[in-house]
């Protein structure tokens, strides 16, 4: 999982048809100093943080490394951080602090509507398939989760994005992506994907009507709530 800032902007699309999800901190919180801070006190968590090149270090396990070469890594090369990365994968799952607010009923809302959704997210195979669809049961209304530990390749890569299309049964250019980080939308877009960087859920849903997406969704819903019945 990675972060940063983000800023809203979308390319405009014809023709959107599906949505594809990046997870962290778009529809999962992700606070890395809390799992780091539950092993050695916020404190020490935040020097880590601010002190090391987490980022980058992080980005090789989200990109395929095992935690095991990771940590090995680290104790060989900063060992004045070994216990910091420890504390990382040891208590990662402090690190999810819950549905990101409002973007899941977003995807509800979606999935009632039978618009085809797909995660795709860095994030490292062991720390995701021991902590996220468990946790997140709304993970199951997406199609497919493309994951970029499992993959052995992370965002901005554009092979991932391709991988997405393909999994999802949809052209690159029939799906918008949802990503926090302005560098792996402007990706997306370059393979010819609508791009939408994430800041708020009320800033999105903007997005998503003027794309037809949600308003797809809001009247299927409704339909379906109150539509009559053919049966006898």
């Amino acid at each position: 999982m990675a972060h940063s800032p983000a800023a809203s902007d979308t390319t405009p699309a014809t023709q959107v048809a599906g949505v594809v999800w990046d997870l962290g901190n778009v529809l999962i919180a992700w606070e890395p100093v809390r799992a780091v801070a539950a092993g050695v006190g916020d404190a020490e968590a935040r020097r880590f943080i601010a002190g090391f090149d987490f980022g980058a270090w992080n980005h090789s396990c989200d990109a395929g490394r095992p935690w095991s070469a990771a940590l090995a890594e680290l104790a060989a090369t900063a060992p004045e951080w070994t216990a910091h990365g420890q504390a990382y994968y040891d208590h990662f799952g402090a690190s999810l602090t819950g549905e990101v607010p409002g973007t899941v009923d977003v995807v509800r809302e979606l999935a009632a509507a039978g618009v085809p959704q797909c995660g795709l997210t860095n994030w490292s195979h062991e720390l995701y398939h021991a902590h996220a669809p468990a946790r997140f049961p709304f993970l199951g209304l997406l199609d497919h989760v493309v994951v970029s530990g499992t993959e052995g390749i992370a965002k901005p890569d554009p092979r991932i994005y391709r991988r997405a299309a393909e999994r999802s049964g949809l052209d690159l250019s029939a799906l918008v992506f949802v990503d926090d980080r302005a560098d792996n939308v402007a990706a997306a877009r370059t393979l010819g994907m609508t791009g939408v960087v994430f800041t708020d859920a009320p800033s999105l849903r903007a997005e998503l009507v003027a794309l037809g997406l949600l308003a797809e969704a809001q009247a299927s819903s409704a339909s379906m709530s109150t539509g009559t019945s053919t049966a006898p």
